[in-house]
């Protein structure tokens, strides 16, 4: 239930020395901050700083074990999202949540899905989910189960839901993780007019850009703690990164390495999945990075799960070292080396009942085994390497990867493919939803992997990440291989026009 209290000061939220605790880990320590009416208000620090556990809390899914919450000069107690949507609070999650088996309409439409005579009014519900789209200028078949969508589809439609809530408040965490930057402008000029409607927009963001666009305050969160509160126009880029990790960045990044080609590891020729992509065909060489670059619904996953043994209906030749292989299953791509870091890590990525050391593990387990039994002492010892060489953090491997920030599962996921030694590395969005500290570790571990002799197809909705990692860039458009530039001459601007068929 929600309760209230009058207090003496208005704002839109303050946060009064809120602690909240998890089994094995403090997500928050004492945090007390205050955000201005009708604000963008930033919520910057590393995964596991506490950001999302504190916009959580703000929207009813957690419950604070210390502290007092204040909306609108009411000091409220939420039991549930729904009693935080009461009050006008919302939330655009991270890691999305959706009946999948449901249609957009019905996503959108739960909890108020519109009934005539005891029935339920189909028109009536789709008319509603195409206006809360249209609010947000997306354009979608509402009739479509959302599991059906790209994850980038189904970002939209949760925008359209906490928007069309009519919220007063609302908590956008790591929103344009999974857009293209021309659906992150759409979110952009969006976010523009909520302000100008007076609605507080708590901004959880890694993306620098994005904080100094939108924001006029930034806080900063680290180990839990409150850092610091400041209006972003006395910050610098440099100021608020020091202020995440404590440390200078410039450590993490790697020495040049090499642009000499080593020998070719694999080779796709003519790769068919119809409905998807056609006749894609490209190489990549030991100690390369490759960079794969394309609007939303160009085809890069499709490509990526091919490969790797997921699609069914491709056909095409896939050459390793080569010799002409038909990988017909994970497992085979597996025992053949090659590895997948997917883009959904929650659903595709993880197995998040499991311990972290478990999901480590899973690929390897027949060479830790001996006589069929697994030799825990070994594993112990190979999860305790790679998770100080990545910096992952949990206070016991054995705890659910479930209870792990975004950013330290996917650090599990690449734990695993490294403890695997895979010759051929696809990175589907390796630093979706990842700090800016932890973006520039993982960027440092791509070229050390290259630099040992790793052959990397990269993924990546930011072309700044494509342009300052990938040895050449292969552009997809419409399912259709349409250009490959060099990593040194390419540009934001040629690759865009590339990705979106426009004149150079």
């Amino acid at each position: 239930m929600t309760t209230a209290v009058e207090t003496s000061r208005a704002l839109a939220v303050r946060f009064e020395h809120i602690t909240k605790r998890f089994p094995g880990v403090q997500a928050l320590s004492d945090v007390s901050l205050d955000v201005a009416q009708a604000s963008c208000h930033a919520l910057c620090g590393e995964n596991g700083a506490g950001k999302s556990t504190l916009g959580k809390i703000l929207a009813g899914i957690y419950t604070p074990d210390e502290g007092r919450l204040v909306v609108y000069d009411r000091e409220l107690h939420f039991s549930s999202p729904r009693d935080a949507l009461a009050a006008g609070v919302g939330i655009v999650h991270q890691e999305l949540v959706f009946c999948g088996n449901l249609s957009v309409a019905e996503n959108l439409c739960l909890g108020t899905i519109p009934s005539r005579r005891g029935f339920v009014d189909r028109l009536a519900m789709q008319k509603r989910a195409h206006d809360l789209l249209a609010e947000i200028g997306a354009h979608l078949d509402v009739t479509r189960p959302v599991a059906d969508l790209s994850i980038a589809q189904q970002q939209i439609v949760q925008i359209a839901a906490a928007v069309g809530s009519g919220a007063r408040v609302i908590v956008f965490d790591e929103p344009t993780s999974s857009l293209s930057q021309v659906d992150a402008e759409r979110l952009y000029d969006l976010i523009g007019r909520l302000r100008d409607r007076g609605v507080t927009c708590i901004y959880v963001s890694h993306r620098m850009p994005e904080v100094f666009r939108l924001c006029d305050t930034v806080s900063v969160l680290r180990d839990g703690k409150h850092v610091g509160t400041h209006p972003t126009a006395e910050l610098s880029e440099t100021d608020i990164v020091r202020m995440m990790i404590g440390r200078p960045l410039a450590e993490y990044f790697p020495t040049p390495r090499s642009t000499e080609e080593g020998k070719e590891v694999l080779r796709v020729k003519d790769l068919t999945s119809p409905g998807k992509f056609e006749r894609i065909s490209f190489s990549l060489h030991s100690g390369e990075i490759v960079g794969l670059a394309g609007l939303v619904g160009a085809g890069r996953s499709e490509v990526a799960a091919a490969i790797f043994g997921l699609d069914d209906d491709a056909r095409g030749e896939v050459h390793l070292n080569g010799k002409l292989t038909r990988v017909d299953g994970p497992d085979k791509a597996i025992a053949l080396g090659i590895g997948l870091v997917p883009e959904d890590r929650k659903k595709q990525g993880l197995v998040l009942s499991e311990s972290c050391r478990h999901n480590t593990t899973l690929p390897i387990l027949n060479r830790l085994a001996k006589l069929t039994w697994i030799r825990e002492s070994a594993e112990w010892q190979l999860v305790r390497d790679y998770f100080k060489r990545l910096g992952v953090r949990t206070s016991n491997p054995d705890l659910p990867v479930a209870g792990l920030s975004g950013g330290n599962q996917q650090k599990v996921v690449l734990a695993r493919w490294l403890a695997a030694n895979a010759q051929v590395l696809i990175l589907d969005e390796p630093t979706r939803g990842v700090d800016v500290g932890a973006k520039a570790e993982i960027h440092a571990l791509i070229n050390e992997l290259a630099a040992q002799g790793t052959a990397v197809l990269l993924i990546s909705s930011e072309l700044p990440e494509l342009l300052s990692l990938s040895t050449r860039i292969i552009v997809l458009r419409e399912g259709k291989l349409v250009g490959e530039v060099p990593g040194h001459t390419a540009t934001q601007d040629g690759l865009l026009r590339l990705m979106a068929g426009l004149a150079a």
